[in-house]
């Protein structure tokens, strides 16, 4: 689509739009939270991996006795990646922030990180005894429930916090101690952050008490009940995935990645149905969620974001522009790998009305389709996070742990995908052809 169909307002607009969409992508707790959840995720796809060999393949070949002492290498990779979740992404999200804010020190946000994030935990548990009946209360222990997946965004939330208060309080230069310059930096910075790591940790301690002696309860079940379960019951919803999902995908369209709502509003909530689904289907439980942060992207990412394989194999097969072809021949390797950054650019998808249709829409098709067909119990829900750039099919049989129907499915997804995206794909060839003085 050339400017020359933009209307001026319309262009205003636009440039509007695109100025807030990228101002908010470079927003430096957003930010973070996408660079914290990036460096954990190689974590959580060892679980699935974990999940898949302990469920999948050691029962093809193991049994009884033997079955059971091969399972215990995955229920060890298991306690120490699900298990820990939220253990790991508070001092990541500490890091990350601290490193964006230009902190001198963010090491020590770490430290304050998970301090903090233990100080608010319940200081006494009600567990049930191996072979008992009743509960007991326990104290001095730490409970893979607020740890783990369950804890995932009081984690977030923690980290975000106790990073801000250590860096506001650490820049009061009345708290510095300094010990000069013939000390090593390492012994020069744990002083100069000493007076503002205690008034911290000493801030969460006091919220701790208020909770545990006012309300009976701890910061970490106040924020999983009343703001982790309400928004993921809306946002991990199928209408809030279409909405979110595709209103990243559309931005995608003005050039701006889709991580920027993608990856702060959904993602972090997808991936706590997934670690719950991977958890259950490790212990041989019901698998809880449909919609997860595997099911998303194996079926309304085939290709790369907007699904755009299909327009690959339609531009193959149909496209009489040789530019396109070319683009395409390009665009093919990557994008079996889900990076299609290529076609987006090069062909464009870009600012051209015709594509950004399709681009937006098939992506949400396919969500839909898969949806029903695993409501309907016609396949698996998924329960193995395996990495993004996993191909197509493969995708697909991997993530509901070998469920054949799912490439179906995916391949469904996928021919539906060639025709949905043909008619646009001629309007923008009649279009640049008309741009080009061709009628």
């Amino acid at each position: 689509m050339s400017d020359s169909n933009i209307t001026p307002k319309m262009q205003s607009f636009v440039d509007k739009f695109v100025e807030f969409s990228a101002r908010l992508a470079n927003q430096v707790h957003l930010r973070s939270l996408r660079d914290a959840f990036a460096a954990v995720m190689p974590i959580f796809i060892l679980a699935g991996l974990a999940v898949l060999i302990n469920n999948v393949v050691f029962p093809w070949v193991l049994e009884g006795e033997t079955l059971a002492r091969f399972k215990v290498w995955g229920e060890a990779v298991i306690n120490g990646t699900l298990n820990i979740a939220a253990l790991l992404i508070a001092p990541m999200t500490a890091w990350s922030l601290a490193r964006n804010k230009n902190f001198d020190n963010p090491v020590s946000a770490v430290v304050i990180a998970i301090s903090s994030f233990i100080i608010m935990m319940p200081m006494q548990l009600d567990v049930m005894p191996v072979g008992g009946k009743t509960m007991v209360s326990v104290t001095q222990m730490l409970a893979f429930t607020n740890i783990g997946t369950t804890g995932i965004f009081a984690g977030v939330i923690i980290g975000l916090l106790s990073t801000e208060l250590f860096i506001r309080v650490a820049s009061v230069k009345k708290f510095a101690i300094s010990l000069g310059e013939n000390v090593p930096s390492a012994v020069g910075q744990s002083f100069s952050s000493l007076i503002p790591a205690i008034i911290t940790l000493s801030l969460f301690a006091i919220v701790a008490a208020l909770l545990a002696n006012l309300l009976h309860t701890d910061l970490i079940h106040l924020i999983t009940t009343l703001i982790q379960q309400p928004l993921r019951q809306i946002n991990t919803s199928l209408p809030g995935t279409l909405f979110i999902y595709s209103f990243g995908n559309f931005l995608f369209t003005l050039g701006i990645h889709q991580t920027v709502v993608n990856g702060v509003i959904l993602e972090p909530l997808l991936l706590i149905n997934t670690n719950e689904n991977m958890l259950a289907f490790a212990n041989g439980q019901p698998i809880p969620h449909i919609i997860n942060s595997i099911f998303v992207p194996t079926f309304g990412m085939i290709g790369g974001t907007g699904s755009t394989l299909s327009l690959l194999i339609a531009i193959f097969i149909f496209a009489k522009q040789q530019s396109a072809k070319q683009v395409a021949r390009l665009a093919i390797s990557p994008g079996l790998f889900n990076i299609n950054e290529p076609v987006i650019f090069g062909l464009p998808i870009v600012f051209n009305l015709p594509l950004m249709i399709p681009f937006v829409l098939l992506p949400a098709l396919g969500i839909w389709f898969a949806w029903l067909c695993t409501t309907l119990g016609w396949i698996s829900r998924c329960v193995v996070m395996i990495p993004w750039t996993t191909p197509p099919i493969l995708s697909a049989w991997l993530a509901t742990a070998g469920d054949w129907r799912a490439v179906v499915v995916q391949l469904i997804i996928i021919i539906f995908g060639v025709f949905f995206y043909l008619p646009f794909l001629k309007i923008a060839e009649r279009v640049a052809l008309r741009n080009n003085g061709i009628d």
